[in-house]
């Protein structure tokens, strides 16, 4: 016998309890862990945001224990059915959703941009745009993971609340479907791809990751230059996205109407920009969008002025 065979037994210890060796139904097994649901920080969802290096991010909210169903290893195995079966554990849901929102790339700014923060912004300031709200929650109650879904575009002047809206609407994406989704700002993105372009990188490799994407959210529709490259890349992204059925969501400042060839204006400074998206991204980007998205307006007072 070896040295092995007669070492003693060890009891468990005081502070975790036993692992069961024997395979149990799954109906035995303890409730997974959950959020504490008077929790100042998550609010009972689980999770917590902050502002971190100019993005928002995410991650398990402290007030969620050990998950005594899977000793916080992630996975359980247990019987369903009479057959072993081997799964992720529900306790992870709050730290999957948490890693899709942190890799969206979403502002630090808008770490607080809800769907609820936006509606008691219109309740206090801007009751009569609530029908707004009411066309956002028909689109969002027909969203389904896994099937060909409408793209949504919010547009109106300055100041409406358009990319808070935007924000609020990935986040409850991501959050509530578990859909993977990046959140890009135009004239940024342009520029990241140049400096891609400009590194060596293919093209490819560069704008791949953005057709692929379930859902890409892109800020501030057609502003900046818009030289000819610029355009030749949006309608690429676009076009993709279109043929690959993918969901493509937006704000812009500009009306979704067809060129006008009207001369540009400081969109700061007017309510109604003589240029429309036509104009800023083509009729043929402008096409596309149109088959593959929802158009929302957003009108009504500047929230600018109130919070000067």
């Amino acid at each position: 016998m070896s040295p092995l065979d007669r070492s003693p037994v060890q009891s468990p210890s005081k502070d975790r309890p036993p692992v069961a060796t024997a395979i149990v139904d799954i109906a035995k097994l303890p409730p997974a862990a959950t959020a504490q649901r008077d929790c100042s920080i998550c609010n009972g969802t689980g999770i917590e945001f902050r502002s971190e290096n100019e993005l928002s991010v995410a991650r398990r909210c402290r007030c969620v224990p050990e998950c005594p169903r899977c000793l916080d290893s992630g996975t359980v195995t247990a019987l369903v059915n009479g057959e072993v079966r081997t799964g992720r554990c529900r306790c992870q849901r709050p730290i999957d959703r948490a890693r899709l929102y942190s890799a969206a790339q979403i502002p630090g700014r808008y770490t607080q941009a809800t769907l609820e923060s936006y509606t008691q912004g219109l309740l206090q300031h801007a009751p009569e745009n609530m029908g707004v709200l009411e066309e956002v929650s028909r689109w969002m109650s027909d969203w389904r993971v896994g099937q060909e879904n409408r793209g949504l575009i919010v547009w109106g002047p300055v100041g409406r609340g358009k990319t808070h809206l935007l924000v609020a609407i990935v986040r409850d994406l991501i959050l509530r479907h578990g859909v993977p989704a990046r959140f890009v700002e135009f004239t940024r993105l342009l520029g990241q791809l140049k400096s891609g372009y400009s590194e060596g990188r293919s093209g490819n490799a560069i704008i791949d990751p953005l057709i692929q994407i379930p859902v890409l959210a892109i800020d501030e529709l057609g502003k900046g230059r818009l030289t000819d490259w610029e355009l030749t890349i949006i309608d690429e992204i676009i076009s993709r996205r279109y043929n690959a059925l993918a969901c493509t969501l937006g704000s812009t400042n500009f009306r979704p109407e067809v060129a006008t060839g009207a001369a540009p204006a400081n969109a700061a400074l007017v309510d109604i920009n003589p240029q429309t998206l036509g104009d800023r991204v083509g009729d043929r980007v402008l096409s596309r969008l149109q088959e593959m998205c929802d158009f929302v307006e957003l009108a009504g007072i500047d929230f600018r002025t109130i919070e000067q």
